[in-house]
């Protein structure tokens, strides 16, 4: 899809992060807008701000973890615009930052609820529309951590892994039935969002309260995290504009930072050497909090 103005787009966490900027980038090409998010009162912000900026603009609540509700948000759209062209199923949230053998069930169910299903009711309630039509384009939010893998973050890393699989079984599906729907998957490296405050949204039934260590433990994981990587996060509006040339182009990988790509190729050879497994040096997690909640510094 080289041409977008005056086409509709759908995009699920749309109210902030990567999610907001790609609403921006896409109004800006002339595109009529569908956004979902779970967070209300901004969503509806969101909304009045690029109204006024002239998009035509739809917001919907919508929790994509719920059938339902990503069901609804089809039917909604198609009523009220008539057509989809480009479905963003980018909604995420982020782990606690604690280790598997500590993590409650929930916060896996939860992870994996909003990050993997909330891509799959996106895909299971805009296909058939999309292949019906036989034009389209669909961008999985996916992470650079769904290509290789760090310490505590077990649920998101599985989940962002889940993504990508999946959308490159659909890239072969698409392709081998001659359909002219594109798929791209978005592997960003670290960018400037709220996804380390996702715990805002998280639902009633994924609750559980963190006792006094298990807190420690996260405080420190997520303020070294932020501090970390600070100097390498990219601003959301850059990764729309590679989501936006990824779209025209149909190009499936997006990848956003060069270093991670190059971390990645080193991966696949140690993975064909049969070697451990290596964090790339500029995401190697450097701290541990033992139990007990002391932080100290380890190598890498």
């Amino acid at each position: 899809m080289d041409d977008l103005a005056g086409r509709v787009a759908v995009i699920t966490g749309a109210a902030s992060g990567i999610g907001l900027a790609m609403a921006q980038r896409f109004a800006g090409e002339g595109m009529k807008l569908v956004l979902a998010d779970i967070e209300r009162p901004v969503l509806r912000r969101v909304g009045e701000a690029l109204g006024r900026d002239g998009a035509d603009v739809l917001t919907v609540p919508t929790d994509v973890s719920l059938e339902a509700d990503v069901s609804a948000l089809a039917a909604t759209a198609l009523e009220h615009f008539g057509d989809v062209h480009l479905v963003c199923n980018n909604a995420g949230v982020g782990s606690r930052g604690l280790p598997i053998a500590e993590l409650p069930l929930a916060d896996f169910e939860w992870v994996v609820a909003v990050n993997l299903f909330g891509v799959i009711h996106g895909l299971r309630a805009f296909l058939p529309h999309l292949r019906s039509n036989d034009v389209g384009h669909i961008v999985n939010t996916a992470s650079m951590s769904g290509l290789y893998h760090l310490p505590r973050m077990g649920p998101y890393n599985a989940s962002k892994a889940a993504v990508v699989a999946l959308s490159e079984t659909l890239r072969f599906e698409l392709a081998a039935e001659g359909s002219r729907v594109g798929v791209s998957v978005l592997c960003p490296s670290w960018v400037r969002t709220n996804i380390s405050t996702s715990d805002r949204n998280r639902q009633e039934r994924f609750a559980y309260p963190l006792d006094t260590e298990q807190m420690a433990q996260v405080t420190a994981y997520k303020a070294r995290r932020r501090q970390q990587l600070a100097p390498v996060a990219s601003h959301p509006a850059n990764v729309a504009d590679q989501v936006c040339a990824a779209v025209k182009a149909n190009r499936f990988y997006i990848l956003t930072h060069p270093a991670s790509v190059s971390a990645f190729d080193a991966r696949a050879g140690r993975i064909v050497a049969g070697d451990n497994p290596v964090a790339p040096p500029e995401l190697v997690e450097d701290v541990v909090v033992p139990h007990g909640g002391q932080r100290k510094e380890s190598a890498p």
